[in-house]
């Protein structure tokens, strides 16, 4: 038997046409078995197992880099068959060989990267510039061997002349050097995550991170467009990241009512009877009361004297109805700071500010307890007698026209 497929193979050597047909046609046979029976068959085993990696392999193509190897294997064992002609088939196998174990490398490398995301801790440490590095380095050496099989020099010669080409390559690859660094440092240093909300306006982003790569981060901003950053920019310059927000549990508002500084008063009799009817006022008003009227009188002072003595104000009372309001609200987080305050006045009144935390970071949530506070506050200005300054509109200057 073996006799006769020696025979055989002599006869088919003998014969261009015949060697081109068997080589040729034995590949495409192999090819067809690989590709048409045996990886169809490894896929449904795929889907019917319970494991979700070998899914993410296939998901990715890496087996169909690999049916084309049985042929490869073929072409080089039988490639004495051409004779002269055997150096350059042997090279061309190789090469082929070299590029398809080269994609096959680089679709594994996409699903790892794909199965590692699966993994709860995959949002706090991104290994995706990492992979792209692993991929660059992959094609990089991939293409010196090809180089070398052509060239019919060692691969390890060819490394050595690259000493001599570092500088040339440190300026092409400065980017992707200056990328990786930024990678590694944010990864480390965890300054950024996959569904932060960071804002850098010096690249008009503003919203989540919604992928992180070695070259690039994406940003998604509020109004749904897509921001790319070079990855080193992040280390380069500033950017807001408002993770802190979020895993405090609290965000803060800061909002001011501009008080009209001719509203400012005094409290008489009467406004305050109507203050002491205030529920949140009620202990506030006794003891400030006792506390001003015990001031005066070891003072010597007439509780009528208003410019030598101490005396209740319409905008120190609203303040303190502020501070207790916000305490009493179930909106605010009351572990963190909670407070009101007069800020410098100026041209457009007498700000007064709240300052104080909600007890959720939920945008909507958010701004929906802001808004309410804001509308109770101006609401009950007129109360204490109180105005809110503002420019004159055309109502008002209309009204001044008729009167």
């Amino acid at each position: 038997m073996t006799g006769l497929i020696s025979t055989l193979l002599e006869n088919i050597q003998d014969n261009m046409v015949y060697a081109l047909v068997f080589l040729f046609g034995g590949a495409l046979v192999l090819w067809g078995i690989t590709s048409r029976l045996l990886l169809p068959a490894v896929h449904f085993v795929i889907r019917k197992s319970p494991t979700k990696w070998d899914d993410m392999l296939a998901r990715r193509k890496v087996l169909e880099k690999l049916v084309v190897f049985p042929s490869l294997v073929f072409l080089n064992s039988f490639s004495f068959l051409l004779d002269e002609y055997q150096p350059v088939l042997q090279k061309v196998v190789l090469i082929l060989f070299t590029w398809m174990f080269m994609l096959a490398i680089d679709r594994f490398l996409v699903a790892a990267n794909d199965i590692y995301e699966t993994l709860s801790y995959s949002r706090a440490n991104s290994i995706k510039g990492f992979v792209q590095v692993a991929e660059l380095l992959v094609y990089l050496f991939g293409g010196i061997i090809m180089i070398a099989i052509i060239m019919g020099k060692s691969p390890w010669m060819l490394l050595s002349g690259i000493g001599a080409m570092t500088a040339v390559l440190l300026l092409i690859f400065k980017d992707t050097i200056l990328s990786l660094v930024a990678s590694v440092r944010i990864s480390s240093n965890k300054l950024i995550e996959k569904g932060d909300w960071i804002e850098m306006p010096q690249f008009g982003a503003d919203g989540d991170v919604i992928d992180i790569a070695l070259h690039s981060i994406q940003v998604q901003n509020w109004d749904k467009t897509i921001t790319s950053i070079p990855t080193h920019k992040l280390i380069d310059e500033s950017f807001k990241n408002w993770k802190g927000m979020t895993q405090s549990g609290g965000r803060r508002i800061m909002r001011s009512i501009h008080l009209d500084l001719d509203s400012v008063a005094f409290l008489d009799e009467k406004m305050l009877e109507r203050m002491e009817k205030i529920g949140l006022l009620k202990d506030y008003l006794k003891q400030k009361k006792a506390e001003i009227a015990e001031h005066n009188q070891a003072q010597g002072i007439d509780e009528k004297d208003f410019i030598n003595g101490r005396h209740l104000t319409n905008i120190g009372t609203y303040r303190a109805y502020i501070d207790r309001y916000l305490q009493d609200h179930t909106g605010i987080h009351h572990g963190m700071t909670t407070m009101t305050r007069q800020l410098q006045p100026g041209a457009t009144g007498l700000p007064l500010q709240i300052y104080a935390f909600t007890n959720t970071t939920e945008w909507i949530r958010y701004e929906g307890i802001q808004s309410d506070i804001m509308d109770h506050l101006l609401s009950i200005l007129p109360e204490f007698g109180l105005r809110v300054f503002q420019y004159p509109s055309g109502n008002i200057l209309g009204s001044l026209k008729t009167n």
